[in-house]
């Protein structure tokens, strides 16, 4: 059973590799510094399981697992304080809050041992916790995987989302970008007051609006700076007069 730990904290990682000597059946066959370290080698590897840190240089523990379309099982490490961690215990494998005892990770890693080859459930839960940490976080970037790059996108150079099936589709500075992502997930991340949701299947950056032109009766069209024409909702169109407060 292949495993791959990834953690910034260099003492970290040497204690998982302490305390999985107990686990003759799990093989560390990479350990990583980096979210970027850790997409290439869980690409290159396809462990079963992977140990995570959240808080990261570069890209997030949970950005990182957003890149990967079948993550293997995930034990989450972290500094979270145990409130924070409560939003999000249900969905997760397991979780080790630092500093943790060897008897408690002993337990995490039986539990993620039980899970292994549940692919199907995993992804299930993944895409809960990614819910659950939109909506107790507010986003300050999105990360983009195309082709072999990885984009990371400002908020602030995002123009819309658009939803595009069980994709967000970003158009942005840099052009126009496909996410896996619920649109419900992406709106509960976004901060108030910057974004607002006018249609079932637009989010705009209220800092590139141009202008908001009634064209017939209740149905609005919304114009931003870029030249591009977007329908408004009634019950968008609510969320606009409290956002722009006209």
């Amino acid at each position: 059973m292949k495993a791959v730990i990834i953690d910034d904290e260099n003492l970290a990682r040497e204690l998982i590799k302490a305390y999985l000597k107990k686990f003759d059946q799990v093989e560390i066959i990479a350990e990583c510094s980096d979210g970027f370290q850790g997409l290439k080698a869980i690409q290159q590897h396809n462990p079963d399981l992977i140990f995570l840190d959240i808080q990261m240089p570069k890209i997030t523990g949970f950005e990182m697992l957003e890149l990967i379309e079948n993550p293997p099982v995930v034990i989450f490490s972290t500094a979270f304080d145990q409130y924070a961690i409560k939003a999000f215990e249900l969905n997760a494998t397991d979780y080790l809050l630092k500093p943790y005892s060897e008897a408690r990770f002993e337990e995490a890693v039986k539990k993620a041992l039980a899970k292994i080859g549940q692919k199907e459930s995993n992804q299930k839960e993944l895409e809960g916790l990614k819910e659950t940490r939109s909506e107790q976080e507010s986003l300050d970037r999105i990360v983009v995987k195309t082709g072999n790059k990885i984009q990371i996108l400002a908020l602030n150079q995002v123009h819309h989302f658009e939803a595009q099936d069980d994709y967000v589709a970003i158009h942005s500075d840099q052009g126009k970008f496909l996410k896996l992502m619920r649109m419900k997930a992406l709106e509960n991340g976004l901060p108030t007051g910057d974004f607002v949701r006018i249609h079932r299947s637009h989010i705009v950056n209220v800092k590139h609006i141009e202008k908001l032109e009634l064209y017939e009766k209740d149905s609005y069209i919304l114009y931003l700076k870029n030249g591009q024409q977007l329908p408004v909702s009634r019950s968008g169109h609510g969320r606009l007069k409290e956002v722009l407060r006209y």
